[in-house]
Formats: C-alpha cells, structure tokens, sequence
C-alpha cells in the first residue's frame, strides 16, 4: 500500500518502505518489533545485496580507486567526528555524549546507498565504485569502533589490547582463507555446479548468508562477509549469470530491511529533540559531502565526480543507532542520546535520498559554486590512450561502451572510421582500450565533458544508452556547443523515436528491433533460395 501511495506521488520507495516500517512498528500499529521474523529477512536481504555488489568488484580496479577510497573514508571520518564533537559540544551536551553523537554521525549506510547507486545504475560508474570503497572503510571502523566500545565496558586496558590483536589476526586470516578459496576451491566448483542454473543460484545464496553469519561470528559485520563472499566468485565467468538470478530476490528480501529499519524507530520521546536534531543533520547533509569533494578535488578528481560521491555519505547509518544503543547499555549515554541520533537519523536517511536521486540536477546547480574545488587540470580522470591526450583524428565519438557500444564502435573502426569511445564505467573503459579503441573517462550527461571533446572533427556522435534522459540532455549540449554533424541516439521504446528527433536526433536506433528486422530479412532470403533451388 505505501510503495504504491508512494510511486503514485514520485516519491522514492525507500521513504515509502521507511514509513510503512514505522506505521507497523511499536510507534503506530505495534505488529512488528526488532524482535519478529522480520529482522531475520531483513538480515538475508542484507546479506545477498552486499554479495551481488561484491561479485561486480574487478580486483584490477583496487590499485586504482584503492586510494582515494582509504583517503576519503579517512578524512570524512576525521573531519565529522571533529567538527560533530564540537556542534554537539555547543549545543550544550555534556563530553561523553558529544563524543556519541559525534562517531554516530561519521558512520552511512551502506545498504541505503548500495541500493540508491543500484536502483540508478552507477555502481559501475567512477563515482559509485569510490562510494562503495569508502563505504567499506566506514564498516572496517564500525568494527573497530565497537570492539574499543566493548572492550572499554570490561575495564581493563589489557581486554582493549587484546581485542584488537584478535581482530587484525582473524582478519588477515579470514581474507587469506577466502583469497585461496578462490584461487584452488571455487572456480572448479563452480563448473560443476553450473551444470544446473538452479543449483548455481542456490549456492550462491548458501555462500553470501555463510559467510555473512562467519563475519558477523568472527566480530566482523555482515556486510564485510557478504561482500567477500561476493568479491570471492567476481573473478569467474558465472558472475554475471548469478548477478542477474539474484536481482529480484535482493529487492523482494531488502523490502524487509526499510520495514525493519522503520519498525526500530520510537518516535514516542522524539518531541524534546527536534532543534539540535535539525542543526546536526544539516551538518550531515553539507559537511559530509563537501569533505569528500575536497579530498577527492585534491587527489586529482572532477568536482562532479567528487559531489556524485560525496552524496553518498549525506546521511548517518543504521550502525550509528546500534551504537548508540550500545551506549545506553553500557550506561555511556541515556535515552535522550539516543532519541537525538535517532531523530538525525531520519531526517538524513529520508533528505539524502532525494540528494541521490538527483544527483545530476543538483550538480548543474553547484557546479559553479564546486570550481573552486576543482584541479586546473584533474589528471585522475583525463583521457583516453595510455599515457595520451587523445588521439590526434577523431571521426565518430560513441557514448556508451558496454556490449551493445563496444561492438558498434569496433564495427565502425573496422570501417575505417577513427572512434572515440566514451563510457563512466572504468571497466567498460580498460576493456574498450584492450580492444585497440580509443577511450575516454566521461559522462554523456556531463556538460564539461562535452565541451571538451574533439567536436570540430568529428562527424559523427553516436549515444548507446536507452536513457532518453540522457540523450535529451546530450543533444542539447551538442546543439549547444554549434555540433555540425551527425547525431545517433538509441531508444528502447519506440514511443520516444517522433520526441528524439524533433529534438534533433538524426538517427534513433532501437536495438532489439533492428536486430530483430535483420533478422527477418535474412530468414526470408534464406527461405527464397530454398524455394528458387528446390533439393
């Protein structure tokens, strides 16, 4: 009922599945509480989300956004536990819940965001992958914050130090297990299993809850296990097969997470809360992405990659609000704390995913504002051959290179042309590049990126991105900077190819029915020489 009342007013379905979770929780209805089957499902969905993000890491791309993912995690947390100490310090909480509220606030969901950059389909993209490396720094320290956290509730500084040795032990040998799982164990299992997709799938279920729970068991988080678990079979032929299987079963079984997430929330003492609440989220919401912004402009990135990324971390994180329970347990912090964190937690989660959403359209807005964050010349992300500026002819450029791009633009290199691949998946890039073809880092919807393309002598620009968003915008940049030739965009709705034009498409290609005309003809060719050379 709410995701349906929710897509009836453009709302997203992570608000609406937020509200249904507290209209069923123990603020409303009272059905559900943390305590109910729900939270095991909510679990699984965790779980099989973090596996189906781990299986689309490639291992070649650690030593390049490896980086500035430890640089930017680091730095976004030490600026908003320092800065949140002193807000909270101003507001007149005493030292040890400043310090609360403070680490709760360092802390995002990964699971939101995974989700949100899934839902959008840049978890591929430059930005996205940097996103999820920090996100992942952000769980390596909930771990570590949590055991300092627990250890401290012992007593002894001797518990604290050896919770800490214990941790790096089984880390290092957790990972180095997995790492020979994968190299001698489950590339031969899984060519037996994929005799039977069915069989493949299950097992890879089996896998990502296995290695979950064995995460969580070790003092790890799920999210790590899963992810590993995921990161362990990315490097096989089946990955996509499995990906693909899972997609539907990871946004059924995350629908739980939304109700649970809501369902934990008491709004009952909440009243008390709400002004320092709206001072620390709006901390949130600008401070965070502005850190990353900077350290990633510093590091040699794009402003606009640097805010796409940035956005991800415009919100606290269900962590922050099992840390803070933690500290009313412990007898750290009371019950107003918690309140606080909780009331944050809302407003961020439910703000900062309309930020993600429309990350673009923001952009367009900031991008003046952001130059100052900017490189002259951001070298992470100049194009295109190996140590080049870009080749010296260019006859056709081609926006998007997965296997439908990928193949067009070989076919037209093939025919002589000189092609300029453009795609904002590193990958897609590195993959195009190993086929002979020129690349280049960049984002259709990127103005800059458009005015900075060898226009003059191209004759030819070819989108192959269905997104009629997307074309919309490129063939307005392209009118825009005076583009003389060609322009070739794609559709998958033959609906859009009258709109596309009129909007000055030269060409709208619609792939699956091309192919299935082609098709057509060679079928009744073939039938007419049968016919005209009868046996």
């Amino acid at each position: 009922m709410f995701g349906a009342l929710g897509s009836a007013l453009k709302q997203p379905l992570i608000i609406s599945y937020i509200v249904a979770g507290l209209f069923v929780g123990p603020a409303v209805l009272g059905w559900s509480t943390a305590d109910t089957q729900i939270e095991l499902l909510a679990s699984i969905g965790i779980a099989v989300l973090l596996f189906v993000v781990g299986l689309k890491l490639d291992i070649g791309l650690i030593s390049s956004v490896g980086p500035v993912a430890l640089a930017t995690g680091i730095g976004q947390i030490a600026f908003t536990s320092g800065f949140g100490f002193l807000i909270a310090l101003a507001l007149g909480m005493e030292v040890v819940a400043a310090a609360y509220v403070a680490v709760a606030l360092t802390f995002s969901s990964t699971i939101i965001i995974v989700k949100l950059l899934s839902d959008k389909r840049e978890i591929d993209s430059l930005h996205g992958r940097i996103a999820v490396g920090f996100l992942i720094v952000q769980d390596i320290a909930v771990v570590i914050v949590m055991i300092v956290l627990s250890a401290f509730s012992g007593g002894e500084d001797a518990v604290l130090r050896d919770a800490l040795l214990r941790v790096l032990l089984v880390g290092v040998g957790f990972v180095l297990v997995i790492a020979l799982l994968m190299r001698f164990v489950l590339p031969p299992l899984l060519e037996r299993l994929a005799r039977s997709p069915e069989l493949l799938v299950m097992f890879a279920v089996a896998w990502a809850i296995s290695l979950a729970a064995l995460g969580d068991g070790l003092g790890f988080s799920q999210e790590v296990g899963a992810f590993l678990a995921g990161v362990s079979l990315a490097s096989t032929r089946f990955r996509e097969t499995i990906a693909a299987r899972l997609v539907s079963l990871r946004d059924f079984l995350l629908l739980f997470f939304f109700i649970h997430l809501g369902a934990k929330l008491d709004v009952g003492s909440l009243g008390d809360q709400v002004w320092p609440a709206i001072v620390l989220s709006a901390f949130v919401l600008i401070g965070n992405p502005l850190i990353v912004v900077a350290i990633m402009g510093f590091m040699g990135y794009r402003r606009r990659t640097g805010l796409l990324a940035g956005l991800t971390v415009a919100q606290i994180s269900e962590f922050s609000l099992i840390f803070a329970a933690l500290g009313v347990t412990i007898g750290h912090i009371g019950a107003e704390t918690l309140s606080l964190i909780t009331v944050v937690g809302i407003i961020t989660i439910g703000l900062s995913t309309y930020l993600i959403l429309y990350s673009h359209a923001l952009y367009d807005r900031l991008a003046g504002v952001l130059r100052v964050f900017e490189r002259q010349l951001p070298m992470r992300e100049v194009a295109a051959e190996e140590g080049e500026t870009g080749p010296s002819r260019v006859d056709a450029i081609v926006f998007g290179l997965g296997r439908y791009g990928s193949n067009l633009s070989r076919g037209l290199a093939d025919s002589g042309l000189h092609v300029l691949g453009v795609d904002f998946d590193p990958v897609a890039v590195r993959d195009a590049r190993a086929m002979g073809l020129a690349t280049q880092y960049g984002d259709a919807e990127d103005p800059e990126l458009t005015a900075n393309l060898p226009l003059g002598s191209a004759k030819w620009v070819v989108s192959t991105t269905p997104s009629a968003e997307v074309n919309r915008v490129l063939l307005d940049e392209l009118h825009r900077q005076g583009f003389s030739g060609s322009i070739v965009v794609t559709t998958h709705v033959p609906e859009e190819i009258e709109q596309l034009e009129e909007q000055g498409a030269d060409i709208v290609l619609v792939p699956y029915a091309d192919a299935a005309d082609q098709a057509v003809d060679l079928i009744v060719e073939a039938d007419r020489r049968s016919v005209a050379s009868p046996a």
